[in-house]
């Protein structure tokens, strides 16, 4: 019987080759099909060569990249972000302030055999004291006479998916992650990349639900010092659980429902009392007053506020909120400019700490039309969100959710804040999304004098591009 190479010939052979090895797969696999249509080629024929010229590609592509045969797949990307933002009030003591900022991801992923992936990502930030970047933000402003910005690391980690069946899928990660759990940036800041370890898994209880638990374990600090006590000496972690129940209805309604708990331990290593900044300290019955702030002695970078404090700048609670969350969205067929299936999503969220007798809930209820991040399609949406006091951790909240200090007239961004978030989104391109976003109406929520009652509004105007 004559060789596969015979029946081809020395051109053909070449051809086919030639164009698998310069990584033309689609065309190569179109031209041994059409050897098969013409009976030059058997059906197994032409599988056997696929398989050879995809050996022979990935062997030359490995030479010539230099990437061991353990590494099946690598991927740069990112993205880039351009945004003018503007902040406006009514209040005397606030003069309106306008910026430009940038924010660039540039990441580069790595898949690997027996299930592994490697990821690694930079990022734009501002440096904060001795800390390094920003934890809850990748934000760089336009300043300082075009000084030289600074970049940092956003992610490091190792992942393995140690399940992967019809049923059952579990992820295992460690190292500086995406956020694990599936929460809005009422208790997560998008851009927080927590650091320590992720557990996720998905049990398809049938066709049309999937019940997944995400449980992560985070270091907030190292405290290296061995003095001042055992309390002193002890560690801040964070710890979480998340169970979700995703289900698909039918073609047009899907659903979501989330119930979680968070902890954090340790809490006395987390003490911010910057210089000059004004806290609010609780005495032991509970009475709240603002007092100045003393020398900076901050453990972890002092970025938002909002928490209540004591005289020493510790918290005054502890934080093991639980939280709840419930989701709807309705799919029409088609909606008015819109080029495909129109999504209407409506969604709550709910928080409560208890361990703080007071000002220790939060909520949020918001609806969005539409989804963008493809060529010619838009969103909008709108959201009512208000966050108590001492709800949840101030330094990884949304930093762009603010409001004016009633007892200093500056801007602050974290807990004690409620207001509304409107936003408008278009991509022209696949890789191009503009967006609009207004934080309006936004107040502080206690601690007011009687007779205040300024809000602030926040525009921001984006250009995203994805790479």
């Amino acid at each position: 019987m004559q060789t596969i190479r015979q029946r081809l010939g020395i051109p053909w052979l070449t051809l086919a080759s030639l164009t698998l090895i310069n990584g033309q797969a689609q065309s190569s696999d179109a031209l041994i099909d059409k050897l098969v249509d013409k009976g030059i080629l058997t059906v197994k024929e032409a599988k056997d060569l696929k398989e050879e010229a995809d050996k022979g590609f990935t062997s030359g592509n490995q030479v010539k990249t230099g990437l061991p045969d353990w590494v099946s797949n690598l991927r740069v990307g990112g993205d880039f972000r351009g945004r003018f933002e503007n902040f406006s009030s009514d209040d005397p003591r606030w003069s309106d302030r306008q910026r430009f900022r940038y924010r660039i991801r540039p990441g580069i992923f790595a898949t690997l055999k027996d299930n592994f992936e490697l990821g690694f990502r930079l990022t734009s930030s501002e440096p904060t004291g001795n800390f390094g970047g920003d934890p809850i933000s990748g934000n760089t402003t336009f300043q300082d006479n075009a000084s030289k910005k600074f970049v940092y690391i956003d992610l490091a980690y190792a992942k393995w998916t140690a399940l992967n069946n019809a049923l059952w899928s579990g992820v295992l990660t460690a190292g500086k992650m995406e956020n694990p759990f599936v929460y809005s940036e009422m208790i997560f800041d998008a851009d927080y990349t927590p650091e320590g370890f992720a557990q996720q898994f998905s049990l398809k209880l049938a066709e049309a639900h999937a019940l997944k638990l995400n449980v992560g374990e985070f270091v907030l600090d190292e405290i290296s010092q061995s003095g001042g006590g055992l309390r002193a000496s002890r560690d801040p972690f964070m710890f979480g659980a998340q169970v979700r129940l995703e289900s698909v209805w039918n073609n047009k309604i899907t659903t979501s429902v989330g119930l979680g708990a968070l902890l954090i331990t340790s809490e006395e290593g987390l003490s911010e009392t910057p210089a000059g900044a004004n806290i609010r300290v609780a005495d032991s019955s509970g009475t709240t007053q603002t007092l100045p702030g003393s020398a900076a002695s901050s453990t972890v970078p002092n970025l938002n506020a909002g928490n209540t404090r004591n005289a020493a700048g510790m918290l005054a609670h502890s934080f093991n909120p639980w939280t709840a969350d419930a989701a709807v969205t309705y799919t029409l067929e088609s909606f008015p400019t819109y080029s495909a299936a129109f999504p209407i999503r409506l969604g709550v969220e709910y928080l409560n700490n208890p361990a703080a007798d007071t000002q220790n809930d939060a909520y949020a209820i918001g609806i969005t039309f539409g989804k963008s991040g493809k060529k010619g399609l838009w969103e909008i949406s709108y959201r009512w969100k208000h966050l108590e006091a001492d709800a949840w951790y101030e330094e990884v909240v949304d930093s762009d959710f603010g409001a004016i200090g009633a007892g200093n007239g500056r801007y602050f961004a974290g807990t004690n804040v409620e207001g509304h978030i409107l936003k408008a989104s278009y991509s022209p391109f696949d890789s191009l999304t503009l967006g609009v976003s207004y934080f309006f109406l936004a107040e502080q929520i206690s601690g007011v004098p009687k007779g205040f009652d300024e809000s602030i509004g926040r525009l921001q105007v984006d250009a995203i591009w994805k790479f």
